[in-house]
């Protein structure tokens, strides 16, 4: 293992889903193998590695999971992404019983075992309950991996936070640092939120934006898109409940939309998840349809595939994210990152091109902060 002095960054994980199975697996991952680590955004920022981050607390409702190391409990059902790094020994802190609120949907309760939730008999923590625990695993950072659609669930997460003086990591679209009030409660707690809704790595919406903006580059007229996701994973099968679908395909469509010079009208863009695979597993299939017109109107349309491993895709981001939350700490900034969020997250309080969000990581990361 590669020594490193520098102070760990303290994290909590709300959701040991796939997701957190893929950033369990990515820290003792880059521990093991540090500078041959593949894949690996921003090897240092700031100063910090991935391996810097350490898990001390983590939450969640499933009896699979709840009472178990966090090494262990990333690997219990319904989790099916792809095990990268199984070494995870050192991933000890206890998985502790948090409350159901809207994390479980009816819909949820009443799918398979294997693919879905088995909510723990154990009694659930309180509020005080789940700050105490923070408060005395040292946490400083808490990131959101809750099912899409939990907005009791998060705003519940969101509040220990604060009151826990932790940094908030808000990893899907349930707004919180791209809403107002949400913001200035974590601005007056001097604490830092980044989110909403991470970008994968190289996943559909990122290269979405690309073929989008690079259209709009060359003087192409769009008139129409689609970007159509199938996939296997609990994350899958969560969307195909309506109801909780709305602020997911809300930042998706915003993130494209958000790219191009001019905005299409609601009917000629179409974006978010369409349907569950059970066979896929954590694989995401993408399908990017993308209509325009050249010079004289002349027709052209793209057509792309993508196909990803859905959550390690994410968890690249979050490695960067979390340092992002230490980073932001250190220099004593409030409220939502916005120099940190745009490149990393679908919905962030202000959009910005790719290109500027990355430049504007790498300045804050540098200490040369360009928020107002």
């Amino acid at each position: 293992m590669i020594s490193n002095p520098v102070k760990p960054i303290r994290t909590a994980i709300v959701g040991v889903g796939n997701c957190a199975s893929s950033l369990v697996q990515g820290i003792s991952y880059c521990r093991a193998l540090g500078d041959d680590a593949i894949g690996v955004t921003f090897p240092v920022l700031g100063g910090y590695r991935p391996q810097d981050v350490e898990i001390v607390a983590a939450f969640d409702v499933d009896q699979r999971k709840v009472g178990r190391p966090v090494g262990e409990a990333v690997f219990a059902a319904p989790n099916c992404t792809e095990r990268f790094h199984t070494d995870l020994a050192g991933q000890t802190a206890e998985v502790l019983r948090g409350p159901d609120l809207d994390g479980v949907s009816a819909f949820m309760r009443n799918q398979a075992p294997d693919k879905s939730f088995v909510v723990s008999s154990v009694p659930a923590l309180s509020r005080e309950d789940v700050v105490a625990a923070l408060k005395a695993a040292e946490a400083e950072v808490v990131i959101n991996f809750l099912p899409v659609g939990s907005h009791e669930a998060v705003a519940f997460y969101a509040q220990c936070a604060i009151d826990a003086g932790c940094a908030l990591v808000n990893g899907i679209p349930v707004f919180i640092a791209s809403d107002a009030v949400w913001a200035e409660r974590f601005r007056q707690a001097g604490l830092p939120v980044l989110g909403d809704d991470f970008k994968a790595q190289f996943g559909a919406t990122i290269t979405h934006r690309t073929l989008a903006r690079l259209a709009d580059m060359r003087g192409v007229k769009v008139d129409r898109t689609y970007q159509l996701n199938v996939g296997g994973n609990t994350d899958f099968l969560n969307m195909m409940d309506m109801d909780r679908l709305a602020t997911k395909r809300e930042s998706k469509t915003e993130a494209v939309q958000t790219s191009m010079d001019t905005r299409l009208d609601d009917n000629e863009i179409r974006i978010g998840p369409s349907d569950y695979v059970p066979w896929l597993n954590d694989r995401k299939v993408a399908y990017v349809r993308l209509e325009g017109r050249l010079l004289g109107g002349a027709r052209t349309s793209v057509e792309m595939r993508l196909e990803v491993e859905d959550s390690p895709n994410a968890a690249a981001m979050a490695l960067t994210a979390i340092r992002c939350a230490r980073i932001a700490r250190e220099q004593g900034l409030s409220g939502p990152i916005e120099d940190a969020c745009a490149f990393l997250f679908k919905h962030p309080p202000v959009q910005l091109d790719d290109a500027t969000g990355y430049n504007r990581l790498i300045a804050f990361a540098d200490g040369q902060s360009q928020e107002a």
